[in-house]
C-alpha cells in the first residue's frame, strides 16, 4: 500500500459516510481527510506544513466556496496545480462536466443514486487513485 492521504471534500454527511464506507470496503489503508466546505479544503491544501494528498475527491455543491471555484483556485497555485482532482458529484448537468474538465479536473464521476452502485463506484475510484495511479513526484523537477 502506498502511503498518502485522500482528501474528501463533501458537505453531505450521508454521502461522506457512504464514501468512507466504500473506501474501507476495498481495504485502502490510506487515511482519508474530510473537508466539509470549499474554504476548509483550500485552507488545508494551502498549508505548506501539510503533505499534499494523493487525490482530492471534490463535490461541486459546497458551502462557502463552490467546487468549481475550489478547482480553479487549485489550478492557479504552483503547489496544487498538478494535484489530481476527481469531481464526485450528484450533478448530471453537462455544463458542470464541461466546466470541470475545462478547469482542470482529472475525472468527473456522477454519484450513483442507488446505494450498491455508489459504493462500487467509489471503491473502484479509490482503488485506482490510491493503488494504480502513479502519483506526482514529491518535488517538481526544476526547469
Amino acid at each position: 500500500m502506498r502511503p498518502g492521504t485522500i482528501l474528501l471534500v463533501e458537505d453531505n454527511g450521508q454521502d461522506e459516510k457512504l464514501t468512507l464506507r466504500a473506501l474501507a470496503k476495498v481495504n485502502l489503508a490510506n487515511r482519508v481527510q474530510v473537508a466539509r466546505d470549499g474554504q476548509q479544503a483550500l485552507d488545508q491544501l494551502a498549508d505548506p506544513a501539510q503533505e499534499l494528498p494523493l487525490v482530492v475527491l471534490l463535490d461541486l455543491g459546497l458551502p462557502r466556496v463552490g467546487g468549481l471555484e475550489v478547482l480553479a483556485r487549485l489550478r492557479e497555485q504552483p503547489r496544487t496545480r498538478l494535484l489530481p482532482v476527481v469531481i464526485l458529484t450528484s450533478s448530471d448537468e453537462e455544463r458542470d462536466r464541461l466546466q470541470s474538465y475545462a478547469s482542470g479536473a482529472n475525472s468527473f464521476i456522477q454519484k450513483p443514486v442507488e446505494f450498491t452502485q455508489f459504493v462500487e463506484a467509489v471503491a473502484k475510484l479509490g482503488a485506482y487513485w490510491a493503488l494504480l495511479n502513479e502519483p506526482l513526484p514529491r518535488e517538481e523537477p526544476k526547469p
